[in-house]
């Protein structure tokens, strides 16, 4: 999925970086974020948080920035479900678009363990994610265009949520 935002692509590199300000456009579907180290920008900055999806026991997932290309694209893996067993890919990749605003476009690929992790997946799980990250997207635009995802975009997580 892609969205144009009418912002620089630096300024839109730098606000995607900082891990604790994706809570400001994800948190209508992850929640309870803390930070896994003080500083939460660039290579090795971390979340941790809960997913809010229906019928999901084992709700809790994590990613670290991996990559991070100035002012292209930033890479983010984790892990999510029963026993952290599912690999998850995040792929932020940005581009110039026309007027001096920014394309971002964001891949996310998970990697079932076991034949039940992909039938769940299979069974809704995959339709569920897309429609809320097209929102997070969606979101995201909102905060970047309005604000530059400064104070008014929302709170900030912290390490230990604090």
């Amino acid at each position: 999925m892609s969205i144009v935002v009418s912002a620089p692509r630096e300024r839109v590199f730098d606000y995607l970086q900082d891990i604790a300000n994706h809570p400001q456009f994800t948190d209508h579907y992850l929640v309870d974020w803390h930070l896994t180290r003080i500083d939460s920008v660039g290579r090795g900055a971390g979340a941790r948080f809960r997913v809010k999806a229906p019928r999901n026991r084992f709700s809790w997932g994590d990613v670290t920035l991996t990559e991070v290309d100035r002012p292209y694209r930033i890479v983010e893996v984790g892990r999510t479900g029963k026993e952290n067993r599912i690999r998850t890919l995040g792929v932020y990749d940005l581009a110039p678009a026309p007027a001096g605003s920014t394309r971002v476009r964001f891949t996310l690929e998970t990697i079932p363990a076991t034949l039940s992790d992909r039938l769940m997946e299979g069974l809704g799980a995959r339709a569920w994610t897309r429609r809320k990250n097209e929102r997070a997207m969606r979101r995201l635009r909102t905060i970047l265009e309005q604000d530059g995802g400064g104070d008014a975009a929302g709170r900030r997580v912290t390490v230990a949520g604090g």
